[in-house]
């Protein structure tokens, strides 16, 4: 565990002394490799000593005593930091221990994720001993503490409550706190918002921001009431202005947001040199966007647009490590650093032939290593989903005389529903469907339309959702039945139906919410899902996170939540949630 800065016990630092003063040997050396040096950004030759999980030496020498050392040749190879992803969702379908070893496959071995899940599955004595556990990942990761559920939820004091948010931000596996998706209520003088922001200033600790299409004085005002970064830059200017106002700037290139490309290239256009307060991230994207790796693509497109290469792999390592002050620890090949190294073949290429992860081998020549999960699941509560209540017709009565229009993958706008919606079945030639967020105890239910997701699909069924309820979208209300009936048998997941036949399902047996098996499996299963509820008529890119951003009040403009339908800019419900 990372605390107060300090990873290695006293006795283990001494030995690692010795081993530079020749006294013990080394576990591996990395000879004649040609590493990066990020702090005079420069390419340098170097033998690099390890012992254990630790970089004890970078420079000319060899140890004279390399007994059980292993050597490993880097001659014309080109060592860089092990990747950071400072900003990640993890559990988009996968779940945060197999999207960590994924991503180390390509290189990035640090991960910031968000806490949100656990918030949502753990009490917190529960959440922090996982954290604890992930402490022994190979790959390092950490946590940034919420301070908002990003919906209109029925028990918003209870998971954010003053003793709770304190207990998280100085816990030291939590390095940030945010994202501040709660913004406006901060503007309008939520003091007990500011009072987390300046607790968490107080450990050290930097708080991120989410201010789509912030004006400048909406920025300036942000930076008076302590937030230090963001991600939501949609242009070059915008991410100009925020580095002028002494904003850690993180350039995105999501799923849904892939504005990497055009950030990269506006950036290099305007003839900006100073690339310090520049981060990269993947902001938690769906699994398919990561099946040829992680930052490792970052890189590959800042490079390819032009960014120096040098600057190019500095933003995806030690740019994020200093950000969340872990610098001493994270982001560079230097003395006292975690052995997190990449090995390239070729500096423009950051697909790392080998990787190192805490001086163990995740890739070693091109060929992954057996690397055994290290979570336990269902010690944590993480099992099957199991239902003492039936979903029956009479749920599912639509009479809201106000709809869900989708104008892309997450933005939805309210509508006057102008069809016939207390039929059994919605006629293909109609744009509606049927949508219902039911309490996943069902305690409560929100019936509504949605125009946008589907021509003509009969069903689907998902236990996955931003409040972990379930949500149902269809044509037919006896295809949602049958989709309802299935997603109980398997214990959650998404199920799709048409015309009383199951024809696709993503099994998510860990809550309901993540899925319990290897990525390259997820991934297939996601693509599938992409690809058959385009051919029944889903338009936009990416169907995962439209799933998931139904009830998600940080986007505008009207939302399905636990309370009802939501008027996001007034605050306002339009429609409550009936009790079942």
């Amino acid at each position: 565990m990372l605390e107060n800065g300090t990873y290695w016990r006293n006795r283990e630092i001494r030995r690692h002394v010795r081993v530079v003063d020749g006294e013990e040997p080394p576990t591996m050396i990395l000879k004649n490799g040609t590493y990066l040096n990020m702090f005079t950004k420069q390419w340098l030759s170097a033998n690099i000593w390890i012992v254990d999980d630790r970089i004890v030496y970078v420079g000319d020498k060899l140890p004279e005593n390399l007994d059980r050392t292993e050597v490993v040749d880097c001659t014309d190879k080109y060592l860089v930091p092990g990747y950071v992803e400072p900003h990640a969702h993890p559990f988009q379908l996968y779940n945060p221990d197999v999207l960590a070893h994924h991503a180390a496959r390509y290189g990035t071995t640090t991960l910031v994720n968000d806490n949100m899940l656990w918030l949502f599955s753990l009490d917190k004595k529960k959440a922090f001993s996982l954290l604890e556990e992930f402490c022994n990942h190979p790959v390092s990761m950490f946590w940034w503490a919420r301070f908002d559920s990003q919906t209109m939820s029925q028990s918003e004091e209870e998971l954010f409550n003053t003793q709770d948010i304190l207990d998280w931000i100085s816990h030291p596996a939590v390095v940030q706190g945010g994202e501040l998706t709660s913004w406006p209520s901060l503007l309008a003088g939520d003091d007990r918002l500011l009072y987390w922001i300046q607790e968490t200033k107080r450990h050290g600790k930097p708080v991120e921001g989410h201010f789509p299409g912030a004006s400048e004085k909406t920025l300036t005002k942000m930076k008076l009431l302590g937030v230090d970064a963001d991600h939501e830059s949609m242009t070059g200017d915008e991410v100009v202005r925020r580095l002028q106002l002494g904003y850690q700037v993180g350039l995105r290139h999501s799923s849904i947001r892939p504005d990497l490309p055009r950030l990269m290239e506006e950036i290099v256009e305007s003839g900006l040199h100073a690339y310090d307060n520049l981060t990269m991230n993947t902001d938690g994207s769906t699994p398919a966007f990561y099946e040829h790796g992680m930052m490792n693509q970052c890189v590959e497109i800042a490079i390819e647009k032009g960014a120096p290469v040098e600057e190019a792999y500095r933003m995806a390592s030690y740019n994020a490590a200093k950000h969340i002050g872990m610098d001493e620890q994270l982001g560079s090949i230097a003395p006292g650093r975690l052995a997190h190294i990449n090995i390239l073949s070729d500096k423009q290429e950051p697909i790392p032939e080998s990787v190192l992860a805490k001086g163990k081998w995740i890739v070693k020549k091109g060929e992954i290593q057996d690397i055994q999960t290290t979570i336990d699941w269902k010690r944590y509560g993480f099992n099957s989903l199991e239902f003492d209540w039936d979903l029956t017709e009479d749920e599912l009565q639509f009479s809201t005389p106000v709809g869900l229009r989708m104008d892309n993958d997450v933005i939805m706008n309210p509508y006057a529903i102008d069809t016939d919606i207390t039929l059994d079945k919605i006629p293909d030639n109609r744009p509606d469907a049927f949508l219902l967020l039911l309490d996943r105890k069902g305690k409560w239910r929100v019936n509504t339309t949605i125009k946008g997701f589907t021509q003509r699909l009969g069903a689907l069924a998902s236990s996955y959702s931003t409040t972990g309820d379930l949500v149902f979208i269809g044509k037919s209300k006896q295809d949602i039945l049958l989709a309802w009936e299935r997603l109980k048998e398997i214990g959650g997941g998404i199920v799709l139906v048409h015309e009383g036949e199951i024809i696709l399902e993503i099994p998510l047996s860990l809550s309901g919410f993540m899925f319990d098996g290897p990525m390259e499996a997820l991934i297939e299963k996601e693509k599938k899902l992409k690809s058959c509820l385009q051919e029944y008529g889903y338009t936009f890119g990416d169907p995962v996170y439209s799933i998931f951003f139904l009830s998600s009040t940080h986007l505008p403009y009207v939302r399905i939540t636990p309370q009802g339908i939501v008027d996001v800019k007034k605050r306002e419900i339009l429609f409550p949630a009936t009790m079942c």
